[in-house]
C-alpha cells in the first residue's frame, strides 16, 4: 500500500512524517513531495501509483483522478473539496474524505479580527499614529449591541455565532439546516441581510451557494454594515460587493478568499475599495490548525484501512 503526499501540507517534513508513523507505523509506503506543483502530468507522475493521496488545496482534476490508476483514497487536508473533481472520483470508485473541523477556532478568530480591524480603523491608526497623527476622524464602533448575521451555521459559522453573542451581539442566523440553540435567531436571507449591521460568511460552495450574494442582495445591506467573507471566494459577486462599497452602499468588507487561490491580481476590484481589509486565504492557516488537519489526514487513513471511513464527502 502506497500513500503519496502530493503537496506541502503545512507542517514541518520532520513533524509531518513523524505524525504520519505515529499514525500509521510500517503498514504504508510513504512519499513526500515538499514542492506544490499544478501541471497535470507531473501530478500524474507524482500519483500514478498511489493506492492513497494526500492533498491540501492543490485542484485535482480529472485528468489527474484518471491518470492515477490505482488510487483508492484521497485524504484531503481541507474542508472544502471544490476543488477535487469529485464526478470523476465517484465513476472511478475513489472515496474522498476530508479534514472537517481543524480549522473552526483559526477561521473563527480571523473573523473577528477582521471585524475589530475594521470597527476599530485598525490600519489608518496605524498609519496616522507613525505620522505624528492623532485619533481626529478614527472614531471606532463597539460590537456589543450590535446585529450580527451568520450565513450557514455548520460548525465554523456555530462558533462565530457564540464568539458574536459573548461580544454582546444579538444573533441571527440563515442556514440551509437549523438548529434549536438559545440566543440565535433563525431569519431568511433577506432579513438577515437587512438587519444586521455585521454579515459573515460560512456556507460550502456549491451550484445554490455560487453567486448567493449579489448585487439585489447587497443592496438590502445598511450603509453602516460590513460583509466577512472566510468561506469561499465565489459565494460573493466581487464585482458588486467593489460597487456597493465604492458607492458607500455598505461600509466595509473583511475578504479572505477570491474567486481563485491567491496569488490575485492587483487589479482585483476588491483591491481598491475603501474600508476593504483583504488576506491570502489565511482564515485557516495556523500552527496548531495545521497540525491538527494533518492529524485528521491520517487518521482518516487509519479509519480507511479498518473499513470504517470517517469524513466521507
Amino acid at each position: 500500500m502506497k500513500l503519496v503526499i502530493i503537496e506541502p501540507i503545512g507542517v514541518e517534513k520532520e513533524r509531518l512524517l513523524s505524525l504520519a508513523a505515529e499514525a500509521l507505523g510500517d503498514k504504508i509506503e510513504i512519499t513526500y513531495y515538499d514542492t506544490k506543483v499544478t501541471d497535470t502530468e507531473t501530478l500524474i507522475e507524482r500519483g500514478k501509483d498511489a493506492d492513497i493521496i494526500a492533498v491540501s488545496n492543490l485542484p485535482l482534476n480529472e485528468d489527474v483522478i484518471n491518470g492515477c490508476k490505482n488510487l483508492k483514497l484521497l485524504s484531503v487536508a481541507f474542508t472544502g473539496v471544490d476543488h477535487i473533481a469529485m464526478e470523476t472520483c465517484k465513476k472511478n470508485g475513489v472515496m474522498v474524505c476530508n479534514c472537517a473541523g481543524y480549522s473552526t477556532a483559526a477561521v473563527a478568530d480571523l473573523v473577528f479580527g477582521m471585524i475589530i480591524t475594521l470597527y476599530r480603523n485598525i490600519i489608518p491608526c496605524n498609519k496616522v499614529t507613525r505620522e505624528e497623527g492623532t485619533k481626529d476622524g478614527l472614531i471606532g464602533f463597539e460590537l456589543e449591541g450590535k446585529k450580527f448575521g451568520v450565513i450557514g451555521t455548520g460548525t465554523i459559522g456555530m462558533r462565530v455565532a457564540n464568539i458574536a453573542r459573548a461580544f454582546g451581539c444579538e444573533v441571527y442566523a440563515y442556514s440551509r439546516t437549523q438548529k434549536e440553540v438559545q440566543g440565535i435567531t433563525y431569519v431568511d436571507l433577506d432579513t438577515l441581510l437587512s438587519t444586521c449591521d455585521i454579515v459573515s460568511i460560512h456556507t460550502p460552495l456549491n451550484e445554490s451557494t455560487k453567486g448567493l450574494i449579489h448585487g439585489e442582495k447587497l443592496a438590502l445591506m445598511k450603509k453602516n454594515a460590513i460583509l466577512i467573507n472566510t468561506a469561499r471566494g465565489p459565494i460573493v459577486d466581487s464585482k458588486a460587493l467593489a460597487d456597493a462599497l465604492n458607492s458607500g452602499k455598505i461600509a466595509g468588507a473583511g475578504i479572505d478568499v477570491f474567486e481563485k487561490e491567491p496569488p490575485i491580481e492587483k487589479d482585483h476590484p476588491l483591491f481598491h475599495t475603501p474600508n476593504t481589509v483583504v488576506a491570502p486565504h489565511i482564515g485557516f492557516a495556523t500552527k496548531e490548525a495545521l497540525v491538527k488537519r494533518a492529524v485528521i489526514v491520517f487518521d482518516n487513513v487509519v479509519k480507511w484501512m479498518e473499513n470504517k471511513p470517517q469524513n466521507v464527502m
